[in-house]
């Protein structure tokens, strides 16, 4: 009986490996054709950054403050 259930089921899971594995080539060929989509968050942080690189690029550094006169009679 042992022997019969092998017979049969070893041909029939490879093929359904090999069928899955068509399958699976099929599926990511049909992914590569579509255009990727950008995730709304990605783009959130993608403008933030943008945003973030601007006004950094239009940061001027403060003008430092001259140092107070010193007082006559003290070095």
């Amino acid at each position: 009986m042992y022997k019969i259930f092998m017979l049969i089921a070893l041909p029939v899971l490879a093929i359904a490996w090999i069928a899955y594995a068509l399958w699976m080539r099929k599926v990511r060929e049909e992914e590569k054709k579509q255009p990727k989509q950008i995730s709304e968050r990605l783009q959130k942080t993608k403008s933030e950054v943008a945003d973030w690189a601007k006004k950094m690029a239009e940061f001027q550094t403060p003008k430092r403050k001259p140092p107070p006169p010193t007082p006559p009679g003290q070095t």
